[in-house]
């Protein structure tokens, strides 16, 4: 191992709990150890996940959120004692590891919870709420300190909580966390005084207007998480370790409304002043640690960073913060395990939070540890799977229920939380597959196959392997994504997969294969108005075979044209948006975190955004736009980049098998075109 990492694998202690590394495995949604949406249970799913994670290397492991009071029917966490029975047995296998684990228990979600459609009506409709409340009980869900508007429907607002409430979740805790300390569990993290969950909605004063002993006073907003680290010590002792989930500043401007990186801005929520003041406040309150970064779900960027987010981008704050208590503080959001070594051997932090690379590779501490950095599938930030919580103008939580109540699991690796549907199993007879392009999706398809056991030989028409995600991958933002190529390349040089680049197929009888698994991908549509001929084609301008002018009309406000659009600016260029829907990226699968960062971004530095407008014309001197109502004007532009979608573009194969994987298929993104190279490869 290379000696710069050597502070990540020295010991620490969160109270008298000796933790054997400075490696945290920070919670997600989906993996709390007693499910997730449904009526809490020992979910084992997540048990095996924390597990293998637990016998890879890391030194604590944090699951994912356990709501105090469940989603669906309301029963406390406390009640039923069983589970904590299979947490005991479970807790007496992972201490073999050698990793210490915490349970994260949530007091939970007031203004942020991720509305659906069905939610929205029932807030708007107290017949309907009614109905549904003793499955979901969509008021209490949604309660808060303060009447606030949901930050993903603002017609709906949260209700004040009574004190009566907040006195029962309070006991719940202490109960909880009792049980689960006779279970064997090494201690319990409070969620949150962080990204703007409920316990962080009593703290702000934008999302507490309240009169009484909750509100007001710096004592009276911090009141609720004292009160619970007090109750849980009165029930566990003293002794009993009580991490706390810390945003150190919310970096918000205002409801719906976050803080870009290096922004001038007023703070509504918790400044950097204030954090000073209630962290030690909190330390002396009884809380052993603060697990922290920075954000709320009104700048969710910060606490879930998008690839546009610098890497380490908490940590300047986190460090800052750790002057001020005397309890460990350990650092998330897109951390660097070199930066973040660094940090703990200069005493800066005490440990290092990652998160969603444990989800894209559970091995990925042995690997760093073996010299073998180059083997670690990284995590790319897309949240196409973990957290693609869309929400664009006039649809709150756009996410299939199945997403929804399946969180946590990985674009890139499928099997994350889903190892019964997706594991690799010898072939019951060896084959000789032909894969016939080499995007992602071929590669995956190839990789699975040769695993499995077949014999592959997989054929690109071009010099290099990767596909139209070499495309997607050339801006500058973007390392992660050209590090998954590298990955790939490599996977296919170390499995002994036969690659022949520059080799077009055009019949796949003469393949001499058992099977073919045909990933050809799409082509760009194309504009049919007069000039369309004229506009570059978005995968053209990222490869760099066609210059842009220095002010460009982007059409087509999607992912992929906002994604262009980031960049020209960054190249110092004058990017203009033109988008037909009613917001830029309102489409299902790109989660919100990802999202509002470009929506943030482009207003705040003044790229002008022309929505519900069409082209109706491309000139030599740019475009004429076309408006809901009719009415046209012109727009000049040095340049125009067109990015308005892809249709598949099978190779035809008549007389022989075929399978078609990715975009061959049906246009996606990264998890669908991997999720089904594993449906095909998983059959054959």
């Amino acid at each position: 191992m290379d000696p710069k990492y050597d502070p990540l694998f020295t010991p620490w202690k969160i109270g008298n709990v000796e933790i054997k590394n400075r490696i945290v495995m920070t919670s997600m949604g989906g993996t709390s150890i007693f499910g997730w949406m449904e009526p809490n249970h020992f979910d084992q799913e997540a048990a095996k996940f924390l597990l293998e994670r637990a016998k890879n290397g890391a030194g604590l492991i944090l699951p994912g959120i356990a709501p105090i009071r469940d989603i669906l029917m309301g029963k406390w966490l406390y009640q039923g004692t069983g589970k904590f029975q299979q947490l005991k047995e479970f807790m007496d296998e992972f201490h073999k590891t050698g990793c210490k684990l915490f349970i994260q228990i949530t007091a939970g979600f007031g203004r942020s919870l991720a509305i659906n459609d069905i939610m929205v009506k029932a807030l708007h409709n107290k017949a309907l709420a009614a109905a549904i409340k003793p499955v979901l009980d969509v008021d209490y869900l949604t309660a808060s300190a303060s009447a606030t508007p949901n930050r993903w429907e603002d017609t709906c607002y949260s209700r004040p909580m009574t004190v009566e409430e907040i006195r029962e979740i309070v006991e719940a805790f202490a109960k909880t966390a009792k049980l689960c300390k006779d279970a064997g569990v090494d201690g319990v993290e409070i969620h949150a005084v962080h990204e703007g969950y409920l316990l962080d909605q009593f703290t702000m004063k934008y999302t507490n207007q309240r009169t009484d002993q909750y509100g007001g006073s710096f004592e009276n907003r911090y009141r609720f998480p004292v009160e619970i680290v007090q109750a849980i010590k009165a029930a566990c002792g003293q002794d009993f370790p009580v991490s706390l989930r810390y945003s150190v500043v919310s970096k918000t401007k205002g409801f719906g409304k976050g803080a870009l990186p290096g922004e001038e801005y007023t703070e509504v929520g918790r400044d950097m002043e204030e954090s000073q003041r209630a962290a030690r406040y909190l330390q002396d309150a009884g809380y052993d640690m603060l697990n922290c970064d920075n954000g709320t779900y009104d700048a969710w960027y910060w606490a879930h960073p998008a690839p546009y987010m610098p890497e380490n981008c908490n940590l300047a704050d986190v460090e800052h913060i750790k002057k001020f208590v005397d309890i460990p503080v350990v650092c998330a959001g897109r951390m660097d395990p070199a930066v973040g070594a660094q940090a703990v051997a200069e005493g800066r932090i005490d440990a290092v939070g990652i998160a969603r690379q444990f989800l894209s590779d559970p091995e990925w501490i042995c690997k760093l540890r073996e010299d073998r950095l180059e083997d670690i599938r990284p995590c790319i930030c897309c949240h196409n799977a973990c957290f693609n919580m869309a929400s664009y103008n006039g649809v709150g939580n756009d996410q299939s229920l199945s997403d929804n109540a399946g969180m946590a699991r990985c674009a890139l690796n499928p099997e994350t939380m889903q190892s019964k549907k997706y594991r690799i199993l010898p072939a019951k007879q060896k084959k000789r597959i032909a894969v016939v392009g080499g995007g992602i999706g071929g590669m995956e398809a190839a990789r699975v196959c040769k695993l499995r056991g077949h014999d592959v030989t997989l054929y690109e028409q071009s010099d290099r392997l990767g596909g139209v995600f070499l495309a997607a991958a050339a801006p500058s933002f973007k390392e992660k994504d050209r590090q998954l190529i590298a990955w790939y390349e490599k996977q296919m040089k170390d499995l002994g997969i036969e690659v022949r680049l520059n080799t077009p197929v055009t019949d796949v009888k003469g393949l001499k294969a058992d099977e073919v698994i045909v990933a050809t991908g799409s082509k760009p549509r194309k504009l049919p108005v007069p000039g369309g001929e004229k506009a570059i084609e978005a995968c053209d301008f990222l490869l760099k075979k066609k210059e842009a002018g220095q002010k460009v009309v982007v059409i087509g406000g999607g992912l992929t044209g906002c994604e262009i659009a980031l960049e020209l600016y960054h190249q110092g260029k004058e990017p203009v948006i033109v988008e037909m829907k009613n917001d830029l990226i309102a489409v299902k699968g790109v989660c919100l975190a990802n999202s509002s960062y470009l929506r943030d971004f482009f207003e705040l530095h003044q790229v002008p955004v022309y929505l519900n407008t069409s082209v109706s014309q491309i000139t030599d001197r740019g475009v004429m736009l076309k408006d809901a109502a009719g009415m046209e004007r012109p727009l000049e532009a040095d340049s125009v980049i067109l990015s308005v979608g892809y249709t598949p573009a099978p190779l035809e194969a008549k007389g022989v098998k075929t399978h078609l994987v990715g975009d061959c298929k049906a246009v996606g993104n990264l998890r669908t075109v991997i999720w089904r190279a594993w449906d095909v490869a998983m059959k054959l």
